[in-house]
């Protein structure tokens, strides 16, 4: 029993310098599950293109009083966009917004605004059986370029994103229809007290529950390539890596940073370089969406271009067979992300958990930690600690 202590105690202190990294980047969560791309059609035939993988495929309800329910993200959205109107007027619309008997409309993110598009079409790419189309060309965030005051990121009607001036629009004197959409959140945002945790080459986003190749690859190559390199991969033990669809691309960029657009503290070789997903144009198949990390602007290019790769895992788990775990296989958390369970590869009755806070409380200890119901537990970090069979230590993330 002292040998166990003295273990957490280890586990502990060892591990409790990662949580000041995590405070100092905390990070406000919105959106519940980030959405698939919509894309279901094969434009390859080399494996690991975004229809290969369907991953919190998208579904909206209609409420039947203007309002649209994003079953995946969470969030609530305006059905009819608002119209074309000013950067300015747009954001005083969204405050004196008054839809579906709610009053707390607001302009969206870049990375909510984006998760609504389907790239599975295009012009609008959106499902205009949900969202009617309205003639826009561009629709308004509530996120200014950094270091801009005229500079707005705006969605396009190509499935795209990028940042655009304040003027371009027909209100404020130029030529393009920039529309605006509202959203509101249905469950109220969430603190986050980690957005990146690092485990030697591999970066954990906390919001999204993806992994990503920390370094990613030096050489540049072709679409084609970009998928084969990506689903040969083999990283830390993990061999189910993939290149990122664009919207799970698109997740990791930081709106708030520039030249690059990512954070290098967590993806320090990133540069500003151009990075293929693997969504291709529905209607343009020889071409293929990439994100531009000068800025963090997405759009499309000729697949025979060469760009770099930065690879993904997660959202399918491979030591999932028919919703079961599959046998022979080491003790493992399913996800270092919980809300609500701690899931498991455990198989028999041979392992005692214990389950302790930041401060070394403890908070649970057992055998049959699958079934415990942590949702009460308040969001930080935690350390899951086995013995038994298996002596190993897992660091969690409770959001």
């Amino acid at each position: 029993m002292k040998s166990i202590f003295k273990f957490e105690l280890l586990v502990f202190f060892s591990l409790i310098l990662y949580q000041n990294i995590c405070i100092s980047q905390s990070v406000t969560k919105t959106m519940s599950k980030l959405p698939d791309t919509g894309q279901n059609q094969s434009f390859s035939a080399v494996y690991g293109e975004d229809a290969d993988y369907q991953i919190n495929v998208p579904y909206f309800l209609l409420n039947a009083d203007g309002t649209v329910t994003d079953t995946v993200t969470g969030l609530m959205w305006q059905q009819v966009d608002g119209g074309e109107m000013t950067f300015e007027r747009a954001t005083e619309y969204c405050t004196n917004l008054r839809l579906g008997g709610y009053s707390d409309w607001r302009l969206p993110s870049a990375q909510e605004a984006f998760s609504i598009l389907n790239h599975g079409r295009q012009n609008p790419p959106l499902d205009v059986k949900i969202f009617p189309i309205s003639g826009a060309e561009y629709w308004w965030t509530g996120e200014l370029q950094k270091g801009s005051t005229t500079k707005v990121w705006v969605t396009n009607a190509g499935g795209g994103i990028g940042n655009h001036p304040k003027n371009e629009t027909i209100s404020a004197g130029g030529i393009k229809k920039i529309h605006v959409r509202a959203v509101r959140d249905i469950h109220g945002p969430q603190e986050i007290p980690a957005h990146f945790i690092i485990s030697d080459s591999i970066v954990t986003d906390v919001l999204t529950g993806l992994e990503w190749q920390r370094f990613g690859t030096s050489d540049f190559m072709e679409w084609e390539e970009a998928l084969r390199r990506a689903e040969n991969l083999v990283l830390q033990g993990h061999a189910d890596w993939r290149l990122p669809n664009i919207k799970e691309l698109e997740s990791i960029n930081d709106e708030d940073r520039l030249q690059p657009s990512v954070q290098e503290y967590y993806f320090p070789e990133v540069g500003m370089n151009k990075y293929w997903s693997s969504t291709s144009l529905p209607n343009q198949t020889n071409e293929g969406w990439f994100m531009q990390t000068e800025f963090g602007v997405i759009s499309h290019e000729s697949k025979a271009t060469k760009n770099k790769i930065l690879c993904v895992r997660g959202g399918i788990n491979p030591i999932l067979q028919n919703g079961n775990i599959a046998e022979n296989v080491p003790l493992q958390v399913l996800s270092n992300v919980f809300s609500q369970f701690i899931r498991t590869t455990f198989r028999n009755n041979n392992i005692d958990f214990h389950l302790i806070d930041s401060r070394g409380i403890s908070i649970y200890r057992g055998k049959n930690i699958d079934a415990q119901d942590f949702s009460s537990l308040s969001s930080g970090v935690y350390y899951l600690i086995t013995a038994g069979d298996q002596n190993k230590s897992f660091k969690l993330i409770k959001i």
